[in-house]
């Protein structure tokens, strides 16, 4: 059974050390790709940056606090350390009592922006309530302005959610899996459809119509190697939500056995697998790709040994393409040329041509891989020397 610990029997630094382990599980964690300035009244300003990190404007890179409201949870997921058949120290902070001490953390200059997590004590909305007046009392009452992700939790109220939406840089919900058959293998307790897509798609809904904070994004994450989903399944259905949402970002987190759940004896995820859904992901999401495009193995994975975007080109019949006029959907599809890379091949040849290898080596595209689909003022490059 578990041990539930009482306010007057623990410090808060002891309370802050459980809490944000336990939240350490969650890699949806980021500041990217969202700006947020203040109004010269408060306190901070958060700008585009990384996972669990953000940079300052001076290039410093700046740490977020991660840690769950509460490691209490009424859910039975069957690979996370918080719940509800787990024996363990059990507790949560007051909203007052966080928003405090993440100020203390701010002020010293330890963290620069918070990400906000939570079991599910009693009820969903009950808990979307204690986080969102943590989130109310940092803006409001210590005029903090700086970087705030905030869970939203399965099953959470339309009001809730645009609540948190008007308080945070980010929100996020995780759809854990990619079929309502793969999430049943991880939880008995949550509703795929009802709980988490239907959330999804209120987030979706409510994005940019804050009046208070109109740049609140959102993301969301997958446990992966927890269940029986192929890559293929995964990937439709990431592919699906990127295009009928304005979702930010996925993030793929691979499994990892914890002592004391059902699921404590499963092998853990193979870290390149995690690798090649994130480089699927980014070729379906940066540069466009149809999922019909990537090639899978027989058992509808990727391959571990090869690059998504190489398996790709190997089935595409634009190559060699034309660097000085090939059209922008072309050149991205190039092994070693990015997207970055590409816009910059179309500004420069309105002036004058690419004849020589070394000019594309120094927009930062990797000559070696992309040799073989390229041609130069009309010359195939099949052998293009390795730079050092």
């Amino acid at each position: 059974m578990e041990c539930r610990i009482s306010d007057k029997q623990m410090s808060i630094m002891d309370k802050l050390g459980i809490l944000t382990d336990a939240a350490k599980y969650d890699v949806a964690c980021t500041s990217s790709g969202t700006d947020r300035n203040g109004d010269g009244t408060g306190m901070g300003n958060a700008i585009k940056a990384g996972i669990c990190h953000s940079f300052s404007g001076d290039g410093r890179c700046i740490s977020l606090l991660k840690i769950l409201f509460t490691n209490e949870c009424i859910y039975d997921c069957k690979y996370c350390i918080n719940q509800s058949k787990r024996t363990f120290t059990r507790l949560e902070l007051k909203p007052e009592e966080l928003a405090k001490a993440f100020m203390t953390y701010y002020n010293k200059g330890l963290v620069n922006g918070l990400f906000l997590s939570s079991g599910i004590a009693d009820n969903e909305d009950s808990t979307m309530e204690k986080t969102i007046e943590t989130c109310r009392c940092l803006r409001k009452d210590y005029g903090y302005d700086d970087y705030i992700h905030l869970k939203i939790v399965p099953g959470a109220s339309k009001d809730s959610i645009k609540r948190a939406m008007a308080l945070a840089n980010r929100v996020s919900i995780n759809i854990e899996a990619a079929t309502p058959s793969g999430l049943a293998e991880l939880s008995s307790t949550k509703d795929y459809k009802k709980d988490i897509l239907k959330r999804l798609h209120w987030i979706d809904s409510l994005e940019n119509s804050s009046t208070t904070y109109p740049n609140s994004t959102h993301t969301t994450q997958l446990i992966i190697g927890a269940n029986n989903e192929t890559d293929k399944e995964i990937l439709h259905r990431i592919d699906k939500i990127y295009k009928n949402s304005k979702l930010h970002s996925a993030y793929y987190s691979g499994f990892t056995p914890v002592e004391g759940t059902e699921f404590e004896k499963k092998d853990s995820c193979n870290s390149q697998r995690v690798g090649r859904l994130y480089n699927a992901d980014s070729l379906l999401n940066d540069y466009n790709y149809k999922l019909k495009e990537l090639v899978f193995e027989d058992d509808d994975r990727l391959s571990l040994d090869i690059d998504p975007k190489i398996l790709a080109a190997s089935n595409m019949n634009i190559f060699p393409v034309e660097i000085n006029s090939a059209p922008f959907i072309d050149l991205i599809r190039v092994p070693g040329i990015g997207v970055k890379s590409a816009k910059k091949i179309i500004s420069i040849r309105k002036k004058y041509k690419f004849t020589k290898k070394e000019e594309l080596k120094r927009l930062g595209i990797a000559v070696n891989r992309a040799e073989k689909y390229i041609k130069l003022d009309g010359e195939y490059q099949p052998s293009l020397d390795i730079f050092e």
